[in-house]
């Protein structure tokens, strides 16, 4: 990895994989704790909806003003926002009280994510955009796997709120190794902000970076599916335990996240579109599995499936993400639009599958996800086919 300053990129990593390990820790037990306090379908959907809501709200002025004010005051303050968002969750006792902490973590969440992403895009070589940027997703498709099952251990052997207090701490953890080691802000290797930057409209009106936005859209719409409905899925249909849920709930991530390197690695060097393509497909193949589920291994099967086609599209998309956050040097803006994609995607497929639920039967909720999938590899395949890259 010739030319990436390591220090800087295994601070990010290590600051995420603990932040995003703690988050992951709760995302087995919410769905089911709000369904215990009486929550409906739309509620879950809620619950998960709030904090992609206010995150995509403020993703665009975050990600701008790390491009202007340097990258690492936003990524420690949102670090110390999670860990005190973190107890916040141990004196929620209803619906409406979850949905407030949800939305607050939301505006924490956009103030980390889309920034740490336009770092590493800072600090990518030339030429091993998709490589660097498959090793640094490692951190965030991993620790989504470790912590789901960590958290139905935690649950199963202490509390839920035990689980509230780790989350905590792992951000606690990951602020101390931000805010000690990455480096001054005017130190930073961030390309410069000047009136060659791209503007919004300029990049709204871009079809690459438009078409990267809707896939990537689809594919959390997905996630937000699978992480709001499977516990109650799991749980209500087939009797699966808490602990088995989080290893259901991580299986497919934790696959994901252990391929992202060797697919980086191809996607510098094939077509990374059609790798994007050939994901979707396979990503889609799981959701129709997960909808006519018979039982536990029929879930674990469309979780492997739903894995390995994020783990071959990802990488080539993040890949063309930093080519074009460099061809229009507004990084910070660019990662910002994709993690827009993502948080809206969360927030349309958790809301509209919640709806499904009530509307419907709880088993047809994994239908909204396929359908997005489909639409998205579409439109996808429409809006970059005259792409040079």
């Amino acid at each position: 990895m010739t030319g990436l300053d390591k220090k800087v990129f295994g601070t990010l990593f290590l600051s995420i994989f603990a932040a995003v390990t703690g988050v992951g820790i709760v995302v087995p037990l919410l769905p089911v704790y709000a369904h215990d306090l009486g929550a409906g379908g739309i509620y879950i959907g809620l619950i998960f909806g709030a904090f992609s809501l206010s995150r995509t709200f403020f993703l665009p002025f975050f990600g701008r003003l790390s491009d202007k004010k340097g990258r690492k005051p936003f990524i420690t303050a949102g670090l110390l926002a999670y860990a005190l968002i973190s107890v916040a969750f141990t004196f929620s006792r209803d619906i409406p009280t979850l949905i407030g902490i949800r939305f607050f973590q939301g505006i924490a969440s956009a103030m980390i994510m889309p920034v740490v992403q336009a770092y590493v895009g800072d600090i990518a070589p030339p030429g091993r955009e998709a490589f660097t940027m498959g090793i640094f997703n490692m951190s965030i498709f991993l620790s989504l796997s470790i912590g789901p099952l960590l958290g139905g251990y935690i649950h199963d052997r202490w509390s839920l709120n035990a689980a509230f207090f780790i989350m905590g701490a792992l951000a606690l953890v990951a602020f101390l190794l931000s805010f000690l080691f990455l480096p001054p802000t005017r130190t930073e290797a961030i390309r410069p902000f000047d009136k060659n930057t791209a503007g919004w409209r300029r990049l709204l009106a871009d079809r690459d970076l438009v078409g990267l936005f809707l896939f990537r859209f689809s594919y959390t719409a997905c996630i937000g599916v699978i992480w709001a409905f499977l516990p109650i899925y799991a749980s209500k249909m087939f009797s699966v335990s808490s602990s088995l849920i989080g290893v259901l709930v991580m299986l497919g991530v934790f696959l994901s996240g252990l391929i992202q390197t060797p697919m980086g690695y191809l996607a510098d060097r094939m077509n990374r579109k059609g790798m994007i393509v050939t994901g979707g497909g396979i990503a889609c193949c799981g959701l129709i599995l997960f909808q006519f589920a018979g039982g536990f291994w029929d879930l674990f099967v469309a979780n492997i499936l739903f894995g390995l086609g994020g783990g071959i599209s990802m990488p080539p998309l993040m890949g063309m993400a930093v080519l074009k956050g460099n061809q229009v040097k507004a990084m910070g803006a660019v990662m910002a639009l994709l993690t827009m994609a993502h948080s809206g995607g969360m927030l349309t497929g958790s809301v509209l599958a919640g709806l499904t639920m009530d509307f419907f039967q709880l088993r047809q909720a994994f239908s909204v996800g396929t359908g997005f999938m489909i639409l998205g590899s579409g439109l996808f395949c429409i809006l970059v086919a005259s792409s040079k890259k």
